[in-house]
């Protein structure tokens, strides 16, 4: 059961133990698809078209754009119909994941909703630029959402005093990082979040949160380093165990009925396929980048299921954002200045995954996100 779980957080960038050599997307930069390739149908109500956009560290990265019908000029995607300004949010994750999945979901029905949104890829993944591939960072993977917000606040047909963005999974941290930084972004949801400088740190429930267990796992990374560097290649830490053994915990199980069928499986997704080198997130594991969430005055949502193994992060960075001291946070800091704009919304029997589309029970909260943002964005 151990090594179970141990496999799974390869997937979230915890070093693994087998592992396999990556393949040559390690020295191609990626090519932008034109045709769909999404696990979920294009709405008739929204317009899609590829952008780019500029990064400060020099990356390109490539987005799906959303627009709502009837609100845009077909000719002209940055000159809107009568000069109408509409608020944008952008949208990333979850962690390991490409804007084909669920992230392109909630952009496309967040646009069915009257706004302008983006999914992106971000640095070193999917259809995004950077090397070494399959890649994650504290700074540049939050430098990769404030780009995103210098783009959408460029679009003529953007309000750029309007702006949110949503966070999935392992990038509802990365997004509350953002906001913390980022005065420009007006709202933040923040959904099935992990804390991934906290997991890659100390495990999960904080069971490796001893200096013995971080100093095994940096023997292990710093001999990973001398190989690559040796042999000029890479290897990959596993994405999401895959045959399932019938005695995996429930959380694997719920992330292998999304990654590994046609529910959420793609090409280009780490989680999906051979998952992250093995020292693609060592800087996650030195880090901790939510000590002044509790400084964040604009408006923040924290979704999580209720019967989700990642609840703890969620509930904690809450808490913190809150009252300056938590669970899981060494620091002791002020109360946050801005309370009255920052809810926690648990979602009765849902589990991790089932807010990546909704389940079969359809659980994402649109019409809560939706006024959410409505709400705050003024």
């Amino acid at each position: 059961m151990k090594q179970l779980i141990i496999t799974a957080l390869a997937a979230l960038c915890i070093v693994a133990g087998a592992q396999a050599q990556t393949n040559d997307m390690d020295n191609q930069a990626p090519t932008l698809t034109q045709t769909w390739d999404k696990t979920f149908s294009l709405s008739e109500k929204v317009r899609h078209e590829k952008v780019t956009f500029k990064t400060q560290y020099g990356f390109t990265l490539a987005a799906d754009l959303y627009i709502p019908k009837g609100l845009e000029n077909e000719n002209h995607s940055a000159s809107p119909v009568n000069h109408t300004s509409l608020p944008a949010i952008a949208v990333c994750g979850p962690f390991g994941a490409v804007k084909e999945q669920c992230s392109g979901l909630y952009a496309m029905t967040m646009a069915e909703r009257g706004f302008i949104a983006i999914a992106f890829d971000p640095s070193f993944t999917g259809e995004s630029t950077g090397e070494p591939r399959r890649t994650a960072s504290p700074d540049i993977n939050t430098e990769d959402f404030m780009a995103a917000v210098d783009y959408l606040s460029m679009r003529e047909d953007v309000d750029a005093n309007r702006i949110g963005i949503i966070g999935i999974c392992g990038w509802g941290g990365i997004a509350l990082n953002a906001a913390a930084i980022d005065p420009r972004i007006k709202a933040t949801a923040v959904m099935t979040m992990y804390d991934m400088s906290r997991v890659n740190g100390n495990g999960y429930f904080d069971a490796d949160d001893n200096e013995e267990a971080r100093s095994a796992a940096r023997r292990t990374l710093a001999a990973e380093r001398t190989k690559a560097a040796r042999t000029g290649h890479t290897t990959a830490g596993g994405g999401v165990v895959d045959p399932l053994p019938a005695d995996a915990p429930q959380f694997v199980k719920d992330y292998y009925d999304y990654y590994k069928t046609p529910r959420g499986y793609h090409e280009r997704s780490g989680n999906s396929n051979d998952g992250w080198h093995t020292f693609g997130c060592q800087a996650f594991a030195n880090t901790r980048f939510l000590y002044y969430i509790n400084e964040i005055r604009s408006a923040v949502l924290i979704v999580h299921g209720a019967e989700a193994h990642s609840r703890y992060f969620g509930e904690d960075a809450y808490r913190y954002m809150l009252t300056g001291k938590s669970e899981g946070y060494d620091a002791v800091r002020l109360p946050n200045p801005v309370p009255e704009n920052k809810e926690l919304l648990l979602i009765p029997g849902a589990s991790h995954c089932d807010l990546y589309d909704g389940g079969k029970d359809k659980v994402i909260p649109w019409e809560k996100l939706e006024s959410f943002f409505l709400q705050n964005m003024k």
